[in-house]
């Protein structure tokens, strides 16, 4: 199950960590955490996704632009902003700082020098805790599954297991970029042009799939992915009206949005 963003920063590597804003958000799942300083980060997310940052962009941009920025994440539904106070800024702006209470946003700040590399390491480690369950997936589950029911879900999980628990937007949006890689033979400007987005956010994309999925290079490995995509668009579909998708079936009630 994904840690929230509460249980993220009782991790010991954000020993220090101050929340400003948006505490009722502290429960939200977090899928990412991600490293950025560009002012137009809002356009790489998939969802859910905690930013940190240290603000050195952002500190030679106007209030406005400041709280632009801020409802721009809001918006492209990330969790919250780590912002380190030590280079751009000694305060947290006012204007960022108001878009962020407005919102509800979380905004979370270090008033001490912090390494981001270990911040995200012991939040991924704490995110892929279950990565383990996809190493070494193999075609046979799928193969019982044709030859008698009831095995397809454990094929899924097998497959697709840390996609399938990903709140919906977020599986929602990896499931369409594996989808697209694997159609197009993993060529990132094909597979960029079909989902209408841009290389560098196939590039962050595909990294947040290989951290959750391993080995995306071996041929078995590609099959076995396409094969249970198709499974969660073919098989598992709901009829119209019912309200319930494949990926929501695969994964059980547990994984809201």
């Amino acid at each position: 199950m994904l840690p929230t963003l509460e249980e993220l920063l009782a991790l010991p590597a954000f020993a220090g960590a101050e929340v400003l804003s948006g505490h009722p958000r502290l429960t939200q799942p977090v899928t990412w955490v991600h490293v950025s300083e560009v002012l137009d980060a809002a356009r790489f997310l998939s969802g859910g996704e905690l930013l940190l940052s240290t603000g050195s962009l952002l500190a030679q941009s106007s209030a406005r632009a400041q709280a632009d920025y801020l409802r721009s994440l809001e918006e492209g539904g990330a969790q919250g902003l780590v912002l380190e106070l030590v280079q751009g800024f000694r305060e947290p702006p006012p204007e960022l700082l108001g878009a962020a209470q407005r919102c509800g946003f979380p905004l979370i700040v270090f008033r001490q020098e912090v390494r981001f590399a270990l911040l995200t390491r012991a939040a991924h480690a704490r995110i892929l805790h279950a990565r383990g369950e996809v190493q070494g997936a193999s075609l046979a589950p799928l193969l019982d599954a044709l030859a008698e029911t009831g095995r397809s879900l454990d094929f899924l999980q097998v497959q697709l297991g840390p996609l399938l628990r990903l709140p919906a937007r977020p599986r929602t949006v990896l499931m369409d970029t594996l989808g697209a890689l694997l159609e197009t033979n993993f060529n990132m400007a094909r597979a960029a042009r079909r989902l209408g987005v841009r290389r560098q956010t196939m590039y962050y994309r595909i990294e947040q799939l290989r951290a959750m999925l391993g080995d995306l290079d071996d041929p078995k490995r590609q099959l076995g992915l396409h094969l249970a995509l198709e499974l969660t668009r073919l098989e598992f579909s709901e009829p119209e009206g019912s309200g319930t998708g494949a990926s929501e079936t695969a994964s059980g009630s547990a994984h809201q949005s």
